[in-house]
């Protein structure tokens, strides 16, 4: 099992490295042919479009005419710069970087979600929690501050009165990569670890961590969308044909998985591979895969609660309001 934590810690790297990778989008080939790029993860959240790369949904959806090229990011904040230089047209990424570039004046649109849950919240081997107050007075980790799994976790604790000492609590706050919380965890250094799939997986098998809030007991586990297909609102305006099309792929895709969740499984292991030139171990695709749900719908109401919590929790110092963020009549 340490080999699979090796391995997920040089998917971040591999990505980091491939993210650099590709030419400019929506310009023409030497065959005068429309180029359209697709964005998205190497991580289980993201499946929807290692499917429609897969299959070639994308490429059915938009015809012979037109180039599909695909291009991989490890974290939110070059996604969403490719996004706003044009790099990319469309593609997945989480909900934080698209409300947090919204709220600073980005041009980007929700247009689909595309996957829930995946937030895992274990407890280091040893230390007992048998009722929420046991977590008062604990260190936990998550990958950062106000992240999307900071803000489930808080608010879950905060509506039973337990509060970290950022806002005058008592639970202690470390942030760091997902790769490096079994060791922590193996060290004592944390007792929570707040981790997002396939990391809670591999922790839970590499550590001993036992699952004490579930990604459907955390708050939003099953209505914030853990991943949503973004588009810019140039895009939508000047090829609104071309917008509707790629949402008819992506609920090909989110369709294909939920029919052929094995298949599926084997096409994430194989597109993470390539990409990466890594293989995750089946064991844990599948352990992450039962905590993680495929849908096209987006829960615009969701969204906006997480915002207002977040705010609540004191990482906003302004109340966001996200009525134009999303637009979903391409789903219907």
């Amino acid at each position: 099992m340490k080999k699979a934590l090796l391995l997920l810690t040089f998917l971040f790297t591999a990505a980091m490295v491939l993210a650099g990778c590709g030419s400019s989008s929506s310009t023409s080939t030497s065959a005068g042919k429309e180029k359209i790029v697709i964005g998205y993860f190497p991580n289980i959240n993201h499946v929807p479009a290692m499917v429609a790369k897969d299959k070639g949904f994308f490429e059915q959806q938009l015809g012979d005419g037109t180039t599909i090229e695909y291009k991989t990011f490890a974290e939110g904040g070059s996604f969403m710069t490719a996004l706003k230089t044009g790099e990319i047209d469309a593609g997945l990424v989480g909900p934080g970087p698209a409300m947090n570039n919204y709220s600073t004046g980005a041009d980007v649109k929700i247009i689909a979600g595309a996957s829930t849950g995946g937030t895992v919240v274990l407890a280091r081997k040893g230390v007992e929690i048998n009722s929420v107050e046991d977590f008062a007075g604990k260190t936990f980790i998550t990958p950062g501050v106000g992240c999307t799994h900071d803000v489930q976790y808080e608010t879950y604790l905060e509506e039973q009165g337990i509060t970290s000492q950022r806002i005058g609590g008592t639970m202690k706050h470390l942030t760091g990569q997902p790769a490096q919380y079994a060791a922590m965890l193996k060290a004592g250094k944390v007792d929570i670890a707040v981790a997002p799939e396939p990391w809670a997986a591999v922790i839970e098998k590499e550590t001993g961590a036992e699952v004490v809030i579930g990604w459907d007991e955390v708050s939003f586990g099953e209505t914030l969308p853990a991943s949503v297909m973004v588009t810019s609102g140039k895009m939508i305006e000047e090829n609104p044909e071309t917008v509707q099309k790629i949402i008819d792929a992506h609920k090909e895709a989110v369709k294909f998985i939920n029919e052929n969740p094995a298949e599926a499984q084997e096409i994430t292991i194989k597109d993470i591979k390539e990409t990466t030139g890594q293989e995750l171990e089946r064991d844990v695709v599948e352990l992450a895969w039962e905590r993680i749900g495929f849908t096209h719908e987006v829960d615009a109401q969701a969204i906006q609660d997480f915002s207002d919590s977040s705010y609540a929790l004191k990482f906003l110092k302004d109340k966001p309001e996200f009525k134009t963020l999303i637009d979903d009549s391409y789903l219907n």
